[in-house]
């Protein structure tokens, strides 16, 4: 009797399946509509068992939501956006490394033998450590000295901040080993006759975003201007 009963359910429940059940055995048209009502019943149950999974153990019911990427969540569960250093507000600050390039230069005393584009190269490391309340700072530079000789500059060197109110302008100074000045220009600089002499260079600059400028003074020679960038 139970069986005659879901039999005759499942043809009410599916009329347009009737054609079809005529032309199968009685116990095979009892079978189709059976089963066509446990997919649907399990079609229906489908969204609540996905919500279900979804569910973070001990939230009382709340779906768990995976974190938007580019966030990581504290102990306290405060979500904390995470940015890349290329994003950084201050980037003159935190960045590590700064290239520049020469712009003009002047000399004191000009004179027609006399180079005015240094064909400057210029890069310096930013350390995190600090003395004499400087960054400390290691580089090189290649160019072209003021007689149109090919000289090269390492050195290392201390960077300030001297202004809380404009603190993108810096000071630097840089001393180190300085070669290049041969022949008849070796004594242009002191302490040469080796031809590498002792060094000491200093400038100051100012910032924008990454964009810095300089004014450098080439000992006592004159001033040459720079334009530079920093990166992470």
């Amino acid at each position: 009797m139970s069986s005659l009963s879901s039999c005759t359910l499942g043809a009410w429940a599916l009329p347009s399946l009737s054609a079809i059940v005529n032309r199968v055995s009685p116990a095979s048209a009892c079978r189709v509509p059976a089963l066509l009502l446990a997919a649907a019943c399990f079609l229906g149950a489908a969204p609540a068992m996905a919500q279900s999974a979804g569910t973070a153990p001990g939230s009382e019911g709340t779906p768990a939501m995976a974190e938007p990427a580019g966030t990581a969540t504290g102990s306290e569960g405060t979500t904390a956006v995470t940015t890349s250093v290329w994003d950084a507000p201050e980037p003159w600050r935190t960045d590590r490394f700064y290239f520049q390039t020469s712009l003009a230069t002047v000399h004191w005393n000009p004179s027609d033998k006399h180079n005015n584009n240094q064909k400057l190269v210029y890069g310096e490391w930013r350390l995190q450590e600090r003395w004499l309340g400087g960054q400390v700072l290691v580089g090189a530079a290649a160019f072209s000295n003021s007689f149109y000789q090919p000289s090269q500059f390492v050195f290392g060197g201390l960077l300030w901040r001297p202004f809380d109110s404009v603190p993108a302008a810096y000071a630097r100074v840089a001393a180190g080993v300085l070669h290049g000045y041969k022949g008849e220009y070796q004594d242009k600089i002191p302490f040469n006759s080796t031809g590498f002499a002792p060094a000491a260079i200093g400038s100051v600059g100012y910032c924008f975003n990454r964009i810095c400028g300089e004014m450098v003074l080439i000992g006592t020679s004159g001033v040459m201007w720079t334009l530079g960038v920093t990166l992470p």
